[in-house]
């Protein structure tokens, strides 16, 4: 993990591999559009108060995520100084907006990668701006290396560099972040919290199915447990059947790595409210006998991500202190075709007692969170959260970086959408249309697990909804989009498991805590 300091240096005079400084559009500037950021007046003074125009003759524009770098003058104590775009200018007395910061230092902390130290002077003129500058940074230094250099092992130390790899940037030190104010301080133990947690998960997306199975997640959350003061438990197959969960032993039936459902319980001697987390598992997802079709495989281990996200959020929230109950239910299952495989036509009897004729095994992630769903609803949360790359349909909906909620609350959807936006995850509110609910009408069980083609992504909601206890705020959050990102990396966002889903769960926590949702 990239470390992270609240520098007491001035820019002039860190010691550093480089700089990073920020620069925006600006029509009414005398430097061709390009204005300096706050926060990098003393690079400025160092270039003559002529960074700008520097900057322009060597082609930048101020756009978003753009990066350039530069030799520095003598006047600095780094050798380079790079430049990152922040977009437009804000109005006259606003700020620059915190998603715009946290991906600025995300494209600075990737292009770094390979230095052992940078100073990062963005500006920070609020504890928020430190927090996201600091998020987004550790965010976009992240690299998984486990499986590179002869190192082959699940959650390991930093792997070894072979010639052509680089480790991530070493450590971030935070410019202008007032260390000895208490506010900025904070700002900064979260983020470097959050970060840690989520870059976590990113290695548990990515790590390889061979390595990353139903025991062995388990054992991963039962180690962090006892890290960080979590009580775990463990359900394994002779639990799962003992207690009727028919939903992950279907699903997870056909594989030689048995099912698990993982209860992760945080707890504060002064929590009012509970929130359960539940998180679809599926550490590979070959379709099952409904097997998917070539091309569509290579990416399934991401099939967890929700998971992932729950375990990450309840780390997170035991790491911050919350004033909330946090309770995480991970609904581990691998999805293989074999002899003992569920078939389409099968009827299982779940968790709940309800009874679901199998119509397609690919649509295996509603049947083991609705076991999860079930036993959440048990224990009388407050609300519930799902967290699911769970269909198709609805990256055809929303691409590839958005993720839809939808609820049986309104003002709940409402807020979480508020949520995902605030802390810089794009998604979006979708409904739930109760004239979809008639075609998972089943003539042998009390309801299939498909519906409707057209819609699919709601019809899985509906499903899910069945499960949730009579009187309890849920909601569901489909992040079969952005939880992989297969592309280019941007901003602070890598190729690979992104970590999706983990911040809005906790800022919902916080917001909880402090009793800002009722």
């Amino acid at each position: 993990m990239t470390a992270l300091t609240l520098s007491t240096s001035g820019a002039a005079t860190l010691r550093a591999d480089a700089l990073v400084v920020g620069v925006a559009k600006d029509a009414g500037s005398k430097a061709g559009g390009l204005v300096v950021a706050p926060g990098a007046e003393a690079v400025d003074k160092a270039f003559d108060g002529k960074l700008a125009t520097v900057l322009e003759t060597l082609g930048a524009s101020g756009a978003e995520g753009e990066v350039t770098k530069l030799p520095a003058p003598s006047g600095l104590k780094a050798p380079v100084v790079i430049a990152v775009g922040l977009g437009p200018v804000p109005a006259k007395g606003e700020a620059y907006d915190a998603e715009a910061l946290r991906r600025a230092a995300g494209s600075a902390a990737r292009a770094l990668k390979g230095s052992k130290k940078a100073g990062f002077a963005l500006p920070t003129e609020s504890a928020e701006d430190a927090g996201a500058v600091a998020e987004g940074a550790l965010l976009g230094a992240y690299a998984f290396t486990a499986y590179q250099g002869g190192e082959n092992k699940l959650a390991p130390k930093d792997a070894k560099s072979g010639k052509d790899a680089k480790l991530p940037l070493g450590e971030v030190a935070l410019l202008g972040g007032k260390p000895r104010d208490k506010a900025f301080k904070a700002a900064a133990e979260r983020a470097a919290a959050v970060a840690e947690e989520i870059n976590r998960a990113r290695d548990l997306i990515n790590t390889p199915p061979n390595d990353l199975y139903p025991e062995s997640f388990a054992a991963v959350a039962t180690a962090a447990g006892k890290e960080h003061g979590i009580k775990v438990q463990v359900l394994d197959e002779k639990a799962l059947a003992k207690g009727g969960f028919g939903g992950l032993l279907g699903v997870g039936q056909g594989s030689t790595h048995g099912p698990r459902l993982v209860k992760l319980s945080y707890t504060h001697p002064k929590a009012e409210k509970t929130l359960a987390l539940v998180g679809k598992g599926i550490t590979y997802d070959s379709g099952g006998i409904s097997l998917k079709p070539a091309g569509h495989n290579e990416t399934m281990k991401c099939d967890m991500a929700g998971a992932a996200a729950v375990f990450a959020a309840v780390v997170s929230a035991s790491r911050l202190g919350l004033r909330v109950n946090v309770t995480g239910w991970l609904a581990l299952a691998e999805n293989m075709p074999s002899g003992n495989a569920t078939r389409p036509g099968d009827v299982l009897r779940m968790y709940s007692g309800k009874t679901v004729e199998v119509l397609n095994t690919d649509a295996e992630g509603r049947l083991v969170l609705a076991d999860a769903l079930t036993r959440a609803s048990e224990e009388k949360p407050d609300a519930i959260v799902d967290v699911a790359t769970l269909t198709g349909a609805m990256v055809l909906a929303l691409g590839n970086r958005t993720f839809g909620v939808m609820a049986n609350d309104d003002a709940f959807r409402t807020s979480i959408h508020e949520i995902a936006e605030e802390v810089g995850e794009a998604s979006w509110p979708m409904p739930l249309p109760a004239d979809l609910r008639k075609g998972m009408d089943s003539p042998t069980a009390d309801i299939a697990n498909m519906g409707e083609r057209m819609g699919g992504g709601l019809v899985a909601g509906l499903f899910l909804q069945e499960f949730v206890g009579e009187g309890i705020a849920w909601a569901h959050l489909d992040i079969a989009g952005p939880a992989f990102h297969e592309g280019a990396p941007y901003g602070y966002t890598p190729k690979g498991g992104t970590g999706s889903a983990v911040r809005t769960l906790v800022r919902l926590a916080e917001r909880t805590a402090a009793g800002d949702l009722g």
